[in-house]
């Protein structure tokens, strides 16, 4: 689906930039980005953003979500259909030049994701 392709480059592009005032070695940069951007950690943020999009985020969400793609081998298949349906949306936002729309939710993905993380790696 060409709305998550674009979704998926702009999320990605979103989190290198917000890290950029946190790390200062490429390698780091990378590998925590690669961490942020994954389908498991899309689909964590994605689920616990939901309550606060509209209808129309949604029905977004269910059309990228349901588009046929093939699967990711690391990540489940429910994971990897919601990271898409994210995906999708935020393509939409950034599109249709939703600026401070996709900034919010891209923000608080990225803020969801980077706690995540964290406590993953406190907590190993």
């Amino acid at each position: 689906m060409m709305l998550a392709h674009v979704g998926d480059a702009c999320f990605h592009l979103f989190v290198r930039v917000k890290l950029l005032d946190q790390l200062h070695r490429v390698h780091d940069l990378h590998e925590r980005s690669a961490r942020i951007v994954s389908a498991v950690n899309q689909a964590h943020a994605y689920r616990a953003l939901e309550p606060q999009l509209s209808d129309e985020e949604r029905d977004i969400f269910r059309r990228g979500r349901n588009a046929k793609s093939r699967l990711s081998k690391n990540a489940s298949a429910s994971d990897y259909h919601t990271s898409t349906g994210f995906e999708a949306l935020l393509g939409t936002l950034f599109l249709t030049r939703q600026f401070d729309r996709f900034n919010e939710i891209a923000g608080a993905a990225f803020d969801l994701i980077d706690q995540k993380i964290s406590l993953e790696e406190d907590n190993p």
